[in-house]
């Protein structure tokens, strides 16, 4: 929006943000808790996907977000997301295409927040 601060990439930067100072505070707990647990999980193919996932997608989207717009970024994004935890497709493509679209008009109609279109921006109006 004209004369904000905010683009669409401040939502993930967010959650980035986020997941950092989560990880700093596990840390910082107990450094016995964190030596003996960390090579278990780091261990776990599963964990470091998941993780990786999520980091990836955060970077994608704020490369991708503006170009190919909010719907078609989160819609591959819960798609990656969903599959890499064991989602069947049967189960992970109506659940992404209504979270997508949800989490769009939440933001949209309640936040009043405008997401990127990007290339559906023909489409959209």
């Amino acid at each position: 929006m004209p004369g904000q601060k905010f683009g669409p990439a401040w939502f993930p930067g967010l959650i980035a943000v986020g997941l950092i100072l989560c990880g700093v505070l596990l840390a910082a707990r107990s450094q016995r808790d964190v030596l003996v647990a960390f090579p278990d999980w780091f261990r776990s193919t599963r964990a470091v996907a998941g993780v990786a996932s999520v980091i990836a997608g955060l970077l994608f989207y704020v490369v991708a977000a503006d170009k190919l717009g909010f719907y078609l970024t989160a819609l591959a994004i819960q798609i990656v997301w969903m599959r890499i935890l064991g989602a069947s497709w049967r189960l992970t493509l109506p659940v992404a295409v209504i979270a997508t679209v949800v989490i769009h008009l939440s933001f949209y109609k309640l936040l009043r927040i405008p997401l990127p279109w990007g290339i559906l921006e023909r489409f959209a109006f």
